[in-house]
């Protein structure tokens, strides 16, 4: 569940301001992670409110292109979907967003009654919702207070700073803390926390069971029950655009949690969904080849280090 947005990209080079032809995508952390699920075998549906314009009907169709069920999706007759633009480059995407008043901050708690929740094993929330208004984080609040089962509600801090200014973000940890799984980057712990160190950072979010701290291009840590912690490093990547990896690292972890996969399998696969994103300057990127996936799942420490994945395929060097 969250906001999904038209999304601009240059279409020819040069400076944004020079730049008179763009191509519209679409974008969105919550979005981007359900529409990777169902090419890793994994049936997903996205719930969010769009506007009744032309961007929330295309967001609509393109996502549920990817296989995903929208019918959980609210068309918002007042408000208009949000949209914003970003300059692509393998050094990061400089970002302006336009969705102030937005149909998703419209989405408030009365959400929650439309919601059929059987047979869902997983309910992924990041911060970005809560940051949006005042309804959208009553809205979360009610998602994490009810009664859940067997239900798995993962949480994606995904701080970004500026949807913060003028709102208390110490409510990122609170609603962290509620969850059952918890992804953060280490950056963002450490502006949230205070620590992006996965021990210290486990002593400060005792509740969710299982916790994956992420460190960029050296790899991810997972802390989970009373085992000692995991780190497995990343693959190294000839990135042709960053923004999306870290969605795309979700979905590869939870659909190897859903599949029960051991600690190591689970973030390697989300290492691998996330390069694969990396090699292109799409949010959602077409998942590596099973056998490739395999392979390197089960390959030991030292071919794993030695792998490079380029646009053309796989090197080790």
């Amino acid at each position: 569940m969250g906001e999904s947005m038209a999304l601009f990209v240059p279409a020819e080079p040069g400076p944004p301001d020079e730049v008179r032809t763009w191509l519209r995508t679409i974008g969105g952390a919550e979005s981007n992670v359900a529409c990777h699920l169902p090419a890793l075998g994994v049936p997903s549906g996205w719930v969010s409110a769009v506007g009744d314009d032309p961007f929330g009907r295309a967001l609509v169709r393109e996502i549920a292109s990817a296989g995903v069920d929208v019918r959980g999706v609210v068309v918002d007759p007042a408000r208009p979907t949000g949209m914003y633009v970003k300059e692509s480059g393998a050094g990061g995407s400089p970002v302006r967003y336009y969705r102030s008043g937005s149909a998703a901050s419209g989405m408030g708690p009365e959400l929650v009654s439309r919601l059929d929740f059987s047979g869902v094993r997983v309910l992924h929330l990041s911060g970005i919702t809560p940051a949006l208004s005042d309804s959208c984080l009553a809205l979360v609040r009610a998602l994490l207070d009810r009664p859940r089962g067997d239900l798995i509600v993962s949480f994606d801090v995904n701080h970004r700073p500026a949807l913060w200014t003028g709102r208390d973000q110490s409510v990122l940890a609170e609603l962290a803390g509620k969850a059952d799984l918890v992804l953060t980057g280490d950056d963002e712990a450490e502006r949230v926390w205070g620590t992006g160190d996965p021990v210290r950072l486990r002593t400060l979010l005792p509740g969710p069971r299982t916790l994956v701290v992420k460190h960029g291009e050296r790899g991810a840590t997972l802390v989970e029950g009373s085992a000692e912690p995991l780190f497995s490093p990343a693959l190294r990547v000839d990135v042709v655009e960053p923004v999306g990896a870290g969605d795309a690292f979700a979905a590869g972890f939870l659909a190897a949690t859903l599949r029960d996969a051991d600690p190591l399998t689970r973030l390697r696969r989300g290492h691998l969904q996330a390069a694969a994103t990396l090699l292109t300057q799409d949010d959602v990127g077409t998942p590596l080849a099973e056998a490739v996936v395999t392979k390197l799942v089960q390959a030991d420490a030292d071919l794993w280090g030695s792998v490079r994945l380029t646009g053309e395929g796989v090197v080790a060097t």
